[in-house]
Parts: C-alpha cells; structure tokens; sequence
C-alpha cells in the first residue's frame, strides 16, 4: 500500500540536544549512516512533539487527529546517488495516540510504541514527561524560553542551530524486521524556532551507560517550534547493511 504525504501542524515541537563523543554515536548506527559532525562532536537528542490536526494531505482538517510523541534521534549523514545526505536516524518512537502506534509502519513510516505523557505549559515554560508502556524508556525535561541560545559548543548562535536542523528534515527509523530504514521527510513554508534554556533534563536512554558510557553525550542546548504547518512526505525505504533493532 502506498503511504500517503500528511498534513499537520507542530503545536509545540521541544529539542533537546546532546553532544556526544563520535564513536559512541557510531556504535548506534546501521550502516550505511554516520555520525554528523559539528565541531567535533556527533549531535542527539530528544524530540517531543505534540501534533495537531493530523490527516492524509487530501483529507479535509475537520478530520485531523492530536497527539503527543517523543522520538530519540542521532543526527546522520550517508552517501546518496547525488552526494551527501543528511538527517536523523530514529532508533525509538512513541507516541500517546493508539492510533499513531497502529498506524505507525502501515500508513506511514516509523513503527511507534505507546506511551503516557504528562504536560505542562505555559508561553515561556515547558514541561513535558513520558514514561513508555514497556517500561525501558522515561524522560523528563523542563525547558525555559531564552532572548537567545546560550553555552552551546555546538552551535554559535540561533540562526546557526536552526539552519542545521532544518537542512536535517529527513528522519530514518529501523523497523521490526531489522531489514530496512523507513523514512520521512519534513517540509514547511514557516520554519522557525526560539531558543530555549533546558532548567533540567533527564532520559533513561541518554542515561544509560550501556548506550552512553559516563562523559560521552553531555547536554548541550534546547530549541522551541510552535504553531507551524509542515508536511511529512514518506520515503523509499532504505536497505540496512546489517540487521538493526528498534531501540528498547
């Protein structure tokens, strides 16, 4: 079955990134993806995301769906049939929405597991929580709105980080058969995003040693988007050179 391109709105999209020793980010890849690297470092993070009206692009809005989602993400570069492509690969997603779960890897790409997320918001703060039904995954962090992005060693300024992000608009993720990347690619007329100041942050993945040995992925910086339509178009899956696992 064809996938069809979505429609939404990113309510409230929360970025939470890492700088992280290269070789460790390397160690969570498939092949054919590397680390991306910006001065030196490999860059990850978490993605949290709330997603209003939701829909096939030919559907009318009436019928789009909310949901609150999280995705683990290594920003990657691979060689392509043009050259170098970038984005982000995807090791878990998961998503409050029984629907999104269903349909994630039949209607669209990325297989979900499910999750419950605890929020709370206000303009200039943000917390959002998240333990996953299987328990192998929790996250919590509180993000303040910042005039501009500061004690970053990634990126210098703002404009630096965004541009980054938006030229990584394609997200990869493993599926249960271990075989394949499915792929989206995110596309908007409106990017735009604030900086932010992460007050606390903590994620079992990027606090586990197994995946992060102690001094290899430090927090780095936040990053705000609200209120901005986007596109997600599917991709053609990509063939992984070796069998990869949905990240527990």
């Amino acid at each position: 079955m064809k996938q069809p391109a979505m429609s939404s709105v990113i309510e409230r999209r929360l970025l939470v990134n890492y700088r992280v020793a290269p070789e460790t980010a390397a160690r969570l890849l498939p092949e054919p993806l590397r680390p991306q690297l910006v001065n030196g470092y490999a860059v990850a993070g978490i993605c949290l995301l709330r997603l209003g009206g939701v829909r096939p692009t030919w559907a009318p809005a009436a019928v789009g769906m909310r949901s609150e989602n999280v995705a683990h993400r290594i920003a990657v570069e691979w060689d392509g049939p043009d050259g170098v492509e970038t984005g982000v690969y995807i090791p878990r997603r998961d998503t409050a929405s029984r629907l999104n779960a269903w349909a994630g890897g039949r209607l669209f790409p990325g297989e979900h597991g499910r999750a419950d997320f605890e929020v709370d918001e206000t303009p200039d703060r943000m917390r959002v929580a998240l333990a996953t039904h299987d328990g192998d995954t929790q996250v919590d962090v509180t993000v303040e709105l910042s005039d501009e992005l500061r004690g970053s060693e990634l990126f210098a300024d703002l404009a630096e980080a965004s541009r980054f992000f938006q030229q990584g608009s394609k997200g990869l993720s493993p599926t249960s058969t271990g075989h394949h990347l499915e792929g989206m690619r995110l596309s908007t007329d409106a990017w735009h995003v604030e900086a932010g100041r992460a007050v606390s942050a903590t994620s079992s993945f990027f606090d586990d040693p197994n995946h992060f040995p102690p001094g290899t992925a430090t927090l780095d910086c936040a990053l705000v988007m609200r209120d901005v339509p986007a596109t997600w178009q599917p991709l053609p899956p990509m063939t992984s050179e070796q069998p990869v696992q949905l990240a527990g």
